[in-house]
């Protein structure tokens, strides 16, 4: 073999890898910094202001950008560009909705197919969790306990064996906990996440489906309704 021609195959290789690497790496951080609120809800994603904070080429920001977008964290307006996808009420429903299906189905199809396995990492996702309060002194959510906490609700559809319930189930997680990261107070006096949490453990290891269904669902209803309320987030009914 020519070493001309395999060296610079192996140089086209190597850039091309780069490049994903850059992207892969842009996406992450621009993906946090929607769920997280640093980017705002509808703003613009301007290419030169992004390339100066990120500081990447106009190649990886579009590709990363296409991705968000295709996971509708981003929306691309014909004529206008790319911007963070808005927040509204009607949105906020509509992903309870779907989620209380998405983790309802996900939970029973485990309990159906899990094995003492799934049974146990169940029971240690719980014991972790209740290890650690979810609220600081200031009435936010606990870094280290947002991370015991999906960690745990992940668990309980983890034996569900269909891995595009599990993708489309892990998106919607990611934009319900959009809105919740944007309420900047979270006010613990009106639910108790321990034993909401604990209850719904039980049944799941009980294999109780329908109790654990009927749980699943309340418990995703009681967030969005603190999240809608008075001292929750104030949007709008429309987006």
């Amino acid at each position: 073999m020519d070493t001309t021609i395999s060296n610079r195959s192996l140089s086209a290789n190597e850039k091309q890898t780069k490049q994903r690497t850059l992207m892969s790496d842009v996406y992450d951080r621009l993906r946090r910094d929607v769920l997280d609120g640093v980017l705002k809800p509808g703003a613009r994603l301007r290419f030169e202001e992004l390339r100066s904070h990120y500081g990447v080429g106009l190649s990886p920001l579009r590709e990363a950008l296409t991705r968000l977008s295709a996971e509708k964290l981003v929306l691309l307006e014909e004529h206008k560009g790319f911007r963070v996808a808005p927040i509204s009420k009607a949105d906020l429903l509509d992903i309870l909705f779907m989620r209380k299906e998405i983790e309802s189905m996900g939970i029973r199809l485990s309990i159906q197919h899990g094995d003492d396995r799934w049974e146990g990492g169940v029971v240690a996702a719980i014991h972790e969790l209740r290890k650690r309060k979810s609220l600081d002194d200031e009435g936010r959510i606990d870094s280290e306990w947002e991370l015991r906490h999906k960690a745990f609700h992940y668990s309980l559809v983890s034996a569900c064996g269909s891995p595009r319930l599990l993708q489309v189930r892990d998106l919607l997680f990611d934009h319900a906990d959009r809105y919740r990261r944007l309420s900047h107070h979270y006010p613990a006096e009106v639910r108790d996440h321990l034993a909401e949490h604990i209850e719904l453990s039980d049944a799941v290891v009980a294999r109780d489906a329908d109790a654990a269904c009927y749980l699943i669902k309340r418990h995703l209803e009681r967030t969005v309704q603190i999240l809608l309320g008075d001292k929750g987030l104030q949007i709008e009914d429309d987006a």
